[in-house]
């Protein structure tokens, strides 16, 4: 097995089923030290568990999928937003059985980003479309309004961070959750905020486009052609 395929597969079991693991260290060492030029939470300050297990995501990444959290609510202090953080990684964890929380990093409405799993590991936040891309949580339910602009404007600096340090492409394509996977994440007034972008990019326009988007490893592609949703 390649590591490509074996990178790929555990990305779709790790969305579908839970797997026996043993304990993991997570020290996000690239970001322990603040160097943004926006606020920035790292997961030892917001007191993450430990992950169940970490798989390597080869960087820099062609694609970033900006979502939704839905629920937990919109968080404007430091404090509730490191409790929504808590509120994602236990449901990811406890109730989907995840590894991890499924974000690689969220940003509240206070401005502040806060880290999940890093720009190195592979996310659990997009079905299929793990192993090409960093996964945004903007944390609030953005269906009918839109997110304050401290929030945007954190998770524009966050991507452009990306970018300088090597983690995202310089040409990346920007896309909503829904684009990859049947759901209406990261609601509609979100979701028409960013397609005004800079690097939106309008296909895929929904995960029939998969199997043609030419940066998802072919090994990933098998993977869909044989789920029982294809």
């Amino acid at each position: 097995m390649t590591s490509m395929f074996a990178m790929a597969l555990l990305g779709v079991m790790e969305l579908t089923a839970a797997l026996p693991t043993s304990p993991t260290s997570h020290e996000s060492s690239e970001n322990e030290v603040n160097t943004y030029d926006f606020p920035f939470v790292s997961r030892s300050q917001w007191q993450a568990r430990t992950p169940k297990q970490i798989t390597p995501l080869a960087t820099p990444v062609p694609y970033v999928v900006i979502h939704h959290s839905y629920t937990p609510a919109a968080c404007y202090t430091d404090v509730e937003c490191r409790q929504a953080m808590k509120s994602m990684q236990n449901f990811h964890m406890d109730d989907r059985r995840w590894w991890d929380i499924g974000y690689h990093f969220a940003v509240g409405s206070n401005g502040v980003a806060y880290e999940g799993r890093g720009w190195t590991t592979l996310g659990a936040q997009a079905l299929h479309f793990n192993s090409v891309s960093i996964g945004i949580c903007v944390i609030g339910d953005w269906r009918t309004s839109v997110p304050p602009a401290e929030q945007l404007k954190t998770v524009k600096s966050l991507i452009a961070a990306g970018v300088e340090q090597g983690y995202i492409k310089s040409d990346y394509k920007l896309v909503g959750h829904r684009q990859v996977r049947t759901t209406e994440c990261p609601g509609d007034a979100l979701y028409n905020e960013i397609i005004h972008w800079d690097h939106y990019s309008a296909f895929p326009n929904s995960p029939a486009d998969l199997l043609s988007v030419k940066e998802l490893p072919e090994n990933v592609k098998e993977i869909i052609r044989n789920s029982p949703s294809s």
